[in-house]
């Protein structure tokens, strides 16, 4: 089935650098990244910033979140399973878990980009006082409703040359509409021109990335995040000198593209929509 000459909406850039959206306990900030303000459909990203000591108390939603440490080190409980989670490593939970975030350090602050199967989440708070069970750095045991992916455990590959990707949470790891990883960006590595049939949130959490989709042409760096619509063209590329690196999330289960022509990214040929096939 061919989408016709139905036009497909544009990219959002919302800045790493905008005004926080508020605060959700004392210590604790959250500042939206993609949602439904931006057109994002079944799909939200946030950071969530704890100064040090800081803690968010327990709370469920009714959707799958998964939460990866950008910064810092923190301690996430799950019904009273209380894991230390390092950079990089990430945390898929359930929907109708109660969870809870704090930051272990008493000096340095601690950042946490929360990926949700929602465009606009909710969080329902609970006062139920479970007993801890202190797991430290090990993972859930069979029968645990949340998975937890190791950075240090994750498989790597390579999706273009100069480029290493790591999936943290997917249909295959428990989650439900979402899927996301990680990807370090070479200097002058970049990915091809490629299309999703779901909507896709992308942060550069390291270094410079352009984004080209469709003709236009992006800067991002500091928490900067694009918001690609579904069967939108686009690709990133590192122009830099230095390393860059992204957290991505995709409003599906498990990871999916399709490769179209460059030309469709830098704008040298025109794209329309017309060009999906279904």
């Amino acid at each position: 089935m061919s989408n016709g000459n139905r036009a497909i909406p544009q990219e959002k850039i919302i800045r790493g650098a905008t005004k926080r959206w508020g605060d959700l306990a004392p210590g604790v900030s959250l500042q939206m990244f993609a949602s439904a303000d931006c057109g994002a459909k079944g799909l939200c990203t946030a950071m969530a910033t704890f100064a040090p000591g800081a803690a968010l108390p327990y709370h469920l939603h009714q959707f799958s979140e998964a939460v990866t440490v950008v910064e810092g080190n923190a301690s996430i409980k799950v019904e009273g399973r209380a894991y230390l989670l390092d950079r990089l490593d990430c945390i898929h939970i359930p929907k109708g878990v109660p969870h809870l975030a704090v930051n272990v350090s008493a000096t340095n602050p601690l950042k946490l980009l929360s990926a949700f199967a929602n465009a606009q989440p909710a969080r329902e708070v609970t006062d139920i006082d479970y007993p801890v069970v202190n797991r430290g750095h090990d993972n859930p045991s069979p029968g645990d409703p949340e998975h937890i992916q190791r950075f240090s455990q994750a498989e790597k590959y390579e999706l273009a040359e100069g480029t290493q990707f790591y999936d943290l949470f997917a249909g295959r790891f428990g989650a439900v509409g979402i899927c996301g990883g990680y990807g370090l960006f070479a200097p002058g590595a970049s990915l091809p021109c490629h299309i999703h049939d779901f909507g896709e949130s992308i942060t550069i959490v390291s270094g410079e990335a352009v984004c080209q989709a469709a003709g236009n042409r992006h800067f991002l760096r500091n928490f900067d995040t694009a918001f690609i619509p579904q069967g939108r063209p686009h690709r990133f590329l590192n122009e830099a000198r230095a390393g860059m690196a992204m957290i991505w999330v995709y409003a599906g289960s498990e990871p999916r593209r399709k490769l179209v022509e460059p030309g469709y990214c830098n704008g040298v040929v025109e794209w329309d929509g017309s060009q999906i096939d279904e």
